[in-house]
């Protein structure tokens, strides 16, 4: 699985830092390493008022902010991993 983070200004703005260390600590605690690789984008088109958008596989998700993220990190990364419809 590709996880693409936009880090692009308007992203960066809204905490796309903060995203990207939650991820990867996400990454470590469930011992995914080998499943996922993490990266960094420009602009998808994709830009919402509040949070950053991530790609994940060929699924934009944008909006993600630090208090939604263990939601979306659950329903949209996990559960795919696990062959889980999401």
């Amino acid at each position: 699985m590709i996880i693409q983070i936009c880090v692009g200004s308007s992203c960066h703005i809204k905490g796309s830092a903060d995203i990207v260390e939650l991820l990867q600590k996400a990454v470590q605690d469930y011992r995914l390493e080998g499943d996922v690789t993490l990266a960094g984008s420009f602009c998808t088109g994709q830009c919402n008022r509040v949070g950053v958008t991530i790609q994940v596989d060929d699924d934009i998700y944008p909006g993600i902010t630090r208090e939604g993220f263990q939601e979306f990190f659950h329903d949209k990364i996990l559960r795919k991993l696990r062959g889980e419809r999401v």
